[in-house]
């Protein structure tokens, strides 16, 4: 899954050809043609929505888990999944775990580590990886002011470039004999614990491209519409 949503300036397109709009044609032509309903359920939710939490996935194997995670980070706020991709393996998602969560969440993927590890450096989001040893409980995600959740493989874990580069390891409290849990469970376990509390914080124009994707997907014959 490259990009599932409908292309708004800023976002990529679903596809070759497909067009790309801007964010306030397409409010001011779609914007009437909603029910006041669902404006301000589009406004309520996009203000709750947070950059300052993101989710790295470093290969993950099974688009089952993919799309499980994807779609706790909707859930939860989170706006932006980032995917380190491996063995020419593109990145894929079960739709139907998902629930169309993939197309509210923007998805970048990587061809290899140093571009994850420069979005990093340049969004100002420190990275910390998901690990059975780790030393932190998943309540201090919580206190930080910027953070990036990064999940390894199922099979493999967090390759070790990513490793390096994490300022810290968080492990979700177990008490039974098993000691791990799968990807996606503890995924959804370690961003309820990073963005409990946290008050929603895109920027303006991430809001505005947002609702204008949503107004995409709520309008009827949206595209045909813009087109004309």
């Amino acid at each position: 899954m490259r990009r599932t949503s409908a292309g708004v300036e800023g976002i990529a397109p679903r596809g070759p050809g497909e067009p790309s709009y801007d964010p306030e044609h397409v409010i001011g032509v779609l914007e009437p043609l909603a029910t006041e309903s669902r404006r301000a359920r589009l406004r309520d939710v996009i203000s709750r929505r947070l950059s300052s939490v993101a989710v790295v996935m470093d290969a993950p194997y099974d688009p089952h888990n993919g799309a499980a995670i994807i779609r706790s980070c909707e859930a939860f706020g989170v706006q932006t999944v980032h995917v380190v991709e491996r063995h020419k393996t593109p990145f894929a998602v079960a739709r139907a775990v998902a629930r169309s969560a993939e197309k509210w969440v923007d998805v970048t993927c990587h061809k290899d580590v140093s571009s994850l590890l420069r979005w990093s450096a340049d969004a100002h989001m420190p990275l910390v990886g998901a690990h059975p040893e780790g030393e932190l409980a998943p309540d201090v995600l919580a206190s930080m002011p910027r953070v990036a959740i990064v999940l390894g493989n199922e099979r493999d874990g967090i390759r070790s470039e990513i490793a390096r580069a994490c300022t810290g390891r968080v492990h979700v409290p177990m008490r039974g004999f098993i000691e791990s849990l799968n990807v996606s469970v503890t995924a959804a376990l370690l961003v309820y614990a990073a963005t409990k509390d946290r008050i929603g914080d895109l920027d303006p124009a991430a809001q505005r491209r947002l609702y204008a994707r949503g107004l995409i997907r709520s309008v009827p014959h949206a595209e045909e519409i813009l087109a004309r």
